[in-house]
């Protein structure tokens, strides 16, 4: 990096990271300092001559992005997992290179899935708001009753680094059986758990537990919809920490307005935020979080330091802490 390198950052990020690039030397950044995303002109306006971008989920960096920053764009780094919001056959036909953030949200979000999974099954939400609305007057031997994880089977879609982090932290619950489907066996990650592989329609026949931790991808899209659901046992339990669009909304509201399946905990959503007004709030046995999945003060720390370790990496020709391929 010979000559100062100019960057642009979408968002405030965790002090830690935006020091990594301070301290960087020849390296000129202009941040978009506020909690709130970027709006579409700013960004456009922001990306211009730039030869680095360090971005979030929420940023669409799509062809129009691209044709803003022009030619001397050379390397996004991600400040996420995820990277459906890349416009990534249009950035590789540009020669730029992509970072991003795998690994470092792995613990953290299987943590929130555990956490989402008992909150839903155990009915938390709801309990807590009949201590405070008055309806917890003496105890009733089936009231507010949910579902235990001892002794169940549970199916994870999507066996990689966080279904497996999920799977290792649910054993100890007294899981009896772990299934799981993707788009091909994994002998090896499945082992510790005996997981056993099984094509989706047997993963949702069989499970009492259904944690989606997939990729978005054009085969998972809207993969769990009315056939998936109708095909789930009506105790239960469905849990969403991927990507929203995996899960068509529609009709997850269906079968648990029906009681298809008995209850369902969202970590994402489509879109996100989730309109106040959206159907799936109005359910008692639906518990919707603001997709925190990685959301503990260490985890965003080292995510935002990788992203911007990817990004130096990428401006100086040197090899990336972790490059998307393309």
């Amino acid at each position: 990096m010979r000559r100062a390198m100019a960057v642009f950052v979408t968002r405030r990020i965790p002090a830690e990271g935006l020091r990594v690039l301070a301290e960087a030397g020849g390296c000129r950044v202009q941040q978009w300092d506020s909690e709130e995303p970027v709006p579409r002109p700013q960004l456009l306006a922001g990306v211009a001559g730039k030869q680095g971008l360090l971005c979030l989920l929420s940023d669409r960096i799509d062809r129009e992005v691209l044709d803003a920053a022009g030619p001397s764009l050379k390397v996004i780094s991600t400040m996420s997992v995820g990277f459906d919001h890349l416009a990534l056959d249009e950035i590789k036909k540009r020669g730029i290179r992509v970072g991003y953030t795998p690994d470092v949200l792995t613990d953290a979000t299987a943590e929130l899935s555990v956490a989402l999974l008992l909150a839903t099954c155990r009915r938390l939400p709801e309990a807590i708001e009949q201590v405070k609305n008055g309806g917890w007057t003496t105890w009733k031997p089936l009231w507010m009753c949910g579902y235990g994880l001892s002794n169940s089977t549970v199916g994870i879609i999507g066996l990689g680094r966080i279904g497996q982090a999920v799977a290792r932290r649910l054993k100890p619950f007294g899981v009896k059986n772990f299934l799981y489907t993707g788009s091909h066996p994994k002998p090896e990650s499945a082992a510790e758990f005996q997981a056993k592989f099984v094509p989706l329609t047997r993963l949702a026949e069989e499970s009492d537990f259904v944690v989606v931790t997939c990729a978005l991808t054009p085969d998972t899209q809207g993969m769990c919809n009315k056939d998936f659901f109708s095909r789930m046992k009506k105790t239960s339990v469905f849990i969403n920490t991927s990507r929203g669009a995996v899960v068509n909304q529609e009709d997850l509201y269906d079968a648990l307005v029906s009681g298809q399946i008995a209850a369902a905990g969202l970590d994402v959503t489509t879109p996100e935020p989730l309109p106040t007004d959206h159907p799936l709030l109005s359910l008692k046995n639906c518990v919707i979080l603001p997709h925190v999945g990685s959301a503990t003060y260490a985890t965003r720390t080292t995510m935002s330091v990788l992203a911007a370790d990817n990004l130096l990496a990428g401006l100086r020709g040197e090899r990336m802490p972790h490059e998307l391929l393309l």
